[in-house]
């Protein structure tokens, strides 16, 4: 009995032991405190797929020559020079002084520097003052600045749908008739 009695003024004045728990306690409730953050993943991947997409931005920068081929979701900026094609659900950028030597297929498109092949079915394609262009163009808008160049045809403003059902008959802009 004498050891239950000077164990209990042992928790009396056993303040160690109290912080011990309390230590442990911290312990568990950080572990359970992250798990309460992950928990709502509705939040996270929320946040996450937004700013990735604003970020998503390759760069083929100027002092680079490259050739292959390009395919994905993010934004292209090409400072370069790049032979062959671009094919993407994001947004091209050439910059001056840049040349890309292909087809293209790409949500946006702007050109400031030299662009030698077709544009394909993008939504909008800006041709800077400092731009070339050589090939053919089918966009949803298309704006020319003032001391661009351009050689080819270009087609826009007309929707996919009456295009791809009409094929054939002659009577659509840039058949034969």
């Amino acid at each position: 009995m004498s050891i239950w009695k000077d164990q209990a003024p042992a928790k009396k004045d056993g303040a160690p032991p109290p912080p011990e728990p309390a230590v442990v306690r911290d312990a568990p409730a950080a572990a359970d405190f992250s798990p309460a953050v992950t928990a709502p993943p509705g939040t996270r991947p929320v946040e996450r797929p937004a700013p990735q997409e604003a970020l998503k931005e390759s760069l083929i920068a100027a002092d680079l020559t490259i050739e292959g081929k390009i395919e994905g979701t993010g934004h292209i900026r090409i400072a370069g020079k790049f032979k062959g094609d671009v094919n993407v659900q994001g947004d091209l950028t050439i910059e001056t002084g840049a040349k890309l030597n292909g087809g293209v297929r790409a949500k946006k498109v702007t050109i400031a520097g030299e662009l030698e092949g077709n544009i394909e079915s993008a939504s909008r394609v800006e041709l800077l003052s400092s731009g070339v262009l050589v090939g053919d163009v089918k966009a949803g808008a298309l704006t020319v600045a003032a001391g661009s160049r351009m050689r080819g045809n270009a087609e826009f403003g007309w929707d996919e749908a009456p295009a791809k059902g009409g094929k054939g008959n002659g009577t659509e802009p840039g058949t034969a008739a």
